[in-house]
């Protein structure tokens, strides 16, 4: 049933952002040179690879300066990025990863090969689901930047205190897989997004 809402909700969202899609293309383009899509590998469920579909908000090559992004003025992000990012923007193209089937509207948010390699055999059931745009630990952590931000050692902090406490927040609609609770985390990124508390 969830697959169900996730395709149709994500080909609407599709249609219906299309407009929307073409001007931040021309303006992404405008802003900085590079492509207007961003691609990164990204560990799925069953531990399988996939591609993660971003409007760009960096420079390119900007992750040879590393993974973490540390607060929303790190100088890897575009002038347009900083918009992209405030709001979310940048994240409505993995409507794309929703309709092909390789992600959820609802789920851990997918790591990067590296991070995930670090999991502890109890940390690895969150790839026993298909990963999501959002989940409560996307809720939690909306200001995730902010906080690495203040670390002296971003990677670090990243690594030990922000991951495993998301997991810990993934855990939760791992463990209730409900329709009615898909809806209610949908519902609560919303409201997170316009008012920010």
């Amino acid at each position: 049933m969830i697959r169900f809402f996730d395709f149709i909700f994500s080909l609407i969202s599709l249609i219906f952002l299309m407009p929307l899609f073409i001007i931040l293309a021309v303006l992404i383009k405008l802003d900085s040179k590079g492509p207007v899509l961003f691609k990164q590998i990204r560990v799925g469920k069953d531990g399988k690879d996939f591609t993660l579909f971003k409007f760009r908000s960096m420079f390119i090559n900007a992750e040879q300066g590393g993974l973490i992004t540390v607060g929303e003025r790190d100088p890897r992000i575009t002038k347009i990025g900083y918009f992209l990012r405030k709001y979310k923007i940048d994240e409505l193209l993995q409507l794309v990863n929703v309709l092909i089937g390789d992600m959820s509207f609802v789920g851990p948010r997918p790591e990067v090969p590296r991070y995930v390699k670090l999991y502890s055999s109890e940390q690895r059931k969150i790839l026993t689901v298909k990963p999501g745009i959002t989940d409560y630990a996307s809720i939690y952590f909306i200001q995730e930047n902010e906080l690495i931000s203040k670390s002296n050692d971003p990677e670090k902090t990243y690594i030990t205190v922000i991951l495993p406490a998301k997991i810990n927040y993934n855990m939760i609609f791992i463990n209730n897989q409900t329709v009615s609770e898909y809806f209610k985390i949908i519902l609560l990124t919303i409201r997170k997004l316009i008012f920010k508390f």
